[in-house]
């Protein structure tokens, strides 16, 4: 017997629907894959002018460093200096590329400075092939961005770009402690290899952060110069607190700084501890959001930790239970998000 002409209607219905469910399932499994790719880190690696065979041959090899820990990361990574100079200069690229990024997500844009660097004992700048950068200039474009951002600027007298672009969820890092420290400085070679280093990885938690490499490079720079018998012509800072003050690395024992801040500032280190280039594969699974979450609460027991000593037994108590239990939320959402995508 034949369909009647009422089956034959619920039949195309169920055909029609089921359709549209595959169409709409489409459409959101593109959706998500376009938002996840929008939210990758973004790492700006800008090669300075060399001056010499020997510095250009020893910045382009860290560049490439950089990249190869870019793809390791599955971050994207651009890279400004080492391509014929066409119509534009490299100052002005490095403009470009910036207002093409976007300013509001979580994952984190990365600016690595590799190359030479001057001060006049007023204005510190990046040494370009045409027009030098000075760290006002970059300071203005970076104005606009909410995001999460990391400068690493590896060359000499580079300090001052410290203090002008220091700011809240930035972590800051120069190879020297002033801008008169003038002389070529290897920060930037140690700084390239320890960024993915499992021997950097100083907590073993399987992942090396900023803070780490920065620790990393930094006892590598001062074996350096022990080793050869000469007096340290640098000294690298960090700053992650947004007072733009910069703490070096003998101020930590492990990855805790151990030394107190004048007029009880908050400590260094503590937010650069959260930038990875290279994720461990269950960090590499938590979406950005999740973590931008997740940092800011750790982020609040650990300033709650260091200020035990102000505030009653109950009191800190008290705060500490309700962040914890607002992280082990998030951590429930982590393993519930990853449960479902298996």
């Amino acid at each position: 017997m034949g369909a009647t002409p009422l089956e034959g209607i619920a039949v195309r219905l169920i055909k029609l629907l089921t359709l549209v469910f595959i169409l709409n399932a489409a459409v959101s499994d593109a959706n998500s894959q376009s938002e996840q790719a929008g939210q990758k880190s973004t790492v700006i690696i800008v090669v300075g002018a060399g001056g010499t065979e020997e510095y250009k041959a020893q910045f382009t090899q860290c560049a490439g460093i950089w990249q190869e820990t870019c793809s390791k990361g599955n971050v994207k990574s651009i890279v400004i200096g080492l391509d014929e100079i066409g119509a534009s200069d490299d100052r002005t690229a490095i403009e470009r590329i910036l207002k093409a990024e976007p300013n509001e997500i979580d994952t984190v844009l990365w600016l690595v400075l590799i190359g030479h660097g001057t001060f006049d004992g007023r204005t510190a700048k990046f040494n370009l092939r045409g027009p030098d950068l000075p760290a006002e200039d970059l300071a203005e474009w970076l104005k606009p961005f909410q995001r999460p951002i990391a400068v690493i600027n590896t060359a000499s007298s580079s300090a001052p770009f410290l203090s002008e672009l220091s700011g809240e969820n930035r972590v800051l890092i120069t190879a020297t402690k002033s801008g008169f420290e003038l002389n070529y400085t290897r920060f930037g070679q140690y700084f390239a290899d320890a960024i993915a280093d499992p021997q950097a990885d100083l907590d073993k938690d399987g992942q090396t952060s900023l803070l780490e490499a920065f620790l990393t490079a930094s006892n590598r720079v001062t074996q350096f110069y022990s080793a050869a018998g000469r007096l340290a012509t640098e000294h690298a800072l960090l700053d992650d607190n947004g007072d733009g003050l910069g703490t070096p690395a003998d101020w930590f024992r492990g990855i805790r700084p151990v030394k107190k801040a004048g007029d009880n500032a908050s400590l260094d280190g503590y937010r650069a501890h959260q930038f990875y280039l290279v994720q461990s594969e269950a960090e590499n699974k938590t979406p950005p959001h999740i973590r931008a979450k997740r940092d800011t609460l750790e982020l609040e027991v650990i300033k709650l930790r260091d200020t035990k000593e102000t505030l009653s037994e109950d009191e800190y108590y008290s705060r500490l239970e309700k962040l914890l239990y607002q992280i082990a939320q998030i951590y429930k959402q982590i393993d519930e998000t990853d449960n479902n995508s298996k």
